[in-house]
């Protein structure tokens, strides 16, 4: 995709929504780091239902640690993964207190340190946490990614290395949320509802769809589980 292509491809995204947002439901920095690291292989539909109550008693580390592990399954039971992440979230949560006074820290190398805290997921605090020009590298993103031909690689790693150059200054604080917005909406993985796509135009996409109901002419590329 051409360097104009690509202006114009954030332009129309970004027109149709100018101030895009994550889907999980969180009121501070802390609460944003929990609910991510628990939407890994879950939707954020499915963590917002589980975390409603959780995060009207859980605001801080502090109040984790007090709940437990055996009480914070029980709050997220419905998720999948929920023991790994229970053991995970008051695992971290114990680490921001000891070495954080209680604070998620603004940078990306602390996060990776915490338990179950991987670049995508601390990608995605830096991002709507502090505003970093970072790019969560999804299974929306690396699909759109690969499919548009907006930034091609073979891991999500590679994608988001491509999505750094790319993207132009006045999109990239909110391109994360665009990528994805837009894969979980109308580049959908089975059958992408090109019919109504912003930038149908832009995209190298050889199997295009052209009528709502229609089947896709052959396979849908760019499809990879990226990291944690």
């Amino acid at each position: 995709m051409k360097k104009v292509d690509i202006f114009e491809f954030f332009r129309r995204l970004a027109e149709a929504n100018p101030t895009p947002e994550t889907e999980l439901e969180f009121g501070n920095h802390y609460q944003l780091l929990v609910a991510v690291v628990l939407s890994a292989q879950a939707t954020d539909v499915g963590v917002n239902k589980a975390t409603r109550k959780l995060f009207t008693a859980v605001k801080t580390p502090q109040n984790m640690i007090e709940l437990g592990e055996e009480g914070l399954k029980e709050h997220i039971k419905s998720i999948g993964l929920f023991n790994s992440k229970a053991k995970n979230v008051i695992g971290l949560s114990e680490i921001l207190v000891r070495d954080h006074g209680g604070e998620v820290p603004a940078d990306r190398d602390m996060l990776v340190e915490l338990p179950g805290v991987g670049r995508k997921t601390a990608n995605v605090v830096m991002n709507c946490a502090f505003g970093a020009e970072t790019f969560a590298v999804d299974t929306h993103i690396f699909r759109v990614g690969n499919r548009t031909g907006l930034a091609k690689g073979k891991t999500p790693l590679a994608v988001e290395k491509g999505l750094e150059k790319k993207v132009p200054g006045p999109f990239r604080v909110g391109a994360h949320h665009w990528l994805i917005l837009h894969g979980r909406y109308i580049c959908k993985a089975r059958t992408p509802e090109c019919w109504r796509c912003p930038v149908l135009d832009l995209c190298s996409f050889k199997s295009k769809i052209m009528e709502k109901g229609a089947k896709p002419a052959g396979r849908t590329g760019g499809r990879r589980k990226a990291q944690p």
